[in-house]
């Protein structure tokens, strides 16, 4: 999100904390994602035992930010007031860990865009690790979510040659061209692509619905793991 430095101006925004980092005696400077982008800006005094901001930006919380602008880079917080907060997410390590994972790579993808798609696929992300549901659902909804919103969508919908993938032959993956190439002894069929295809288009909340075999997301944890390297 880019911030005018010419027309002070006051506006307020839901958004979650992606990064927290120190300033000076008392300061903080905070990275937000937001509907409209990533916003960098600093809350004055938080750090101080009475000040009315420390409760509104803590991590895993969805927060209602009023935030101004003036002629600094950073934005400067004037009010913040958490509306939820998951706190489920903190009493699970693995849980904490793919929800810092989250934020860390949402900081790193966000810079200088205003792609709606990246404050969504935060919240959906810390809802479901909230909701306690299966974190290697979550890990592979939001690897695939976030190929797509960086537009590096997964090609999960033709082989190698251009033909459509056919549920009655098996594939295995091409890592050099990122696309499935006809195998008869490859380990991903119907029942693997189906599930790619639930993961990167449906909502992170129905996905969570689905009984899926474990043998199957198994066998697609294994296909993360290798396009991911």
């Amino acid at each position: 999100m880019n911030i005018s430095k010419s027309i002070p101006t006051d506006f307020r925004t839901h958004g979650f904390v992606l990064k927290r980092t120190n300033y000076g005696e008392a300061d903080r400077i905070i990275n937000i994602i937001t509907p409209k982008g990533k916003i960098a800006a600093v809350a004055k005094g938080v750090r101080k035992n009475k000040s009315k901001l420390a409760g509104g930006i803590e991590p895993f919380s969805l927060i209602d930010f009023n935030l101004h602008t003036g002629k600094s880079d950073l934005a400067l917080v004037t009010g913040a007031k958490m509306l939820k907060f998951y706190g489920e997410i903190l009493k699970n390590f693995d849980r904490m860990e793919l929800a810092g994972k989250v934020l860390k790579i949402i900081n790193k993808v966000s810079d200088n865009s205003d792609n709606p798609a990246f404050y969504d696929i935060t919240k959906q992300c810390l809802e479901a690790l909230n909701d306690k549901m299966d974190t290697r659902m979550i890990d592979g909804w939001f690897y695939l979510n976030l190929r797509k919103a960086m537009g590096e969508e997964l090609n999960i919908y033709r082989d190698s040659s251009g033909a459509k993938l056919d549920e009655f032959k098996q594939y295995a993956w091409d890592n050099m061209s990122e696309e499935f190439v006809e195998k008869a002894s490859g380990e991903y069929g119907v029942n693997e692509i189906k599930l790619l295809r639930v993961l990167s288009t449906m909502k992170l909340g129905m996905v969570g619905r689905i009984k899926v075999d474990e043998e199957i997301l198994k066998s697609v944890m294994n296909f993360m793991r290798i396009v991911r390297n």
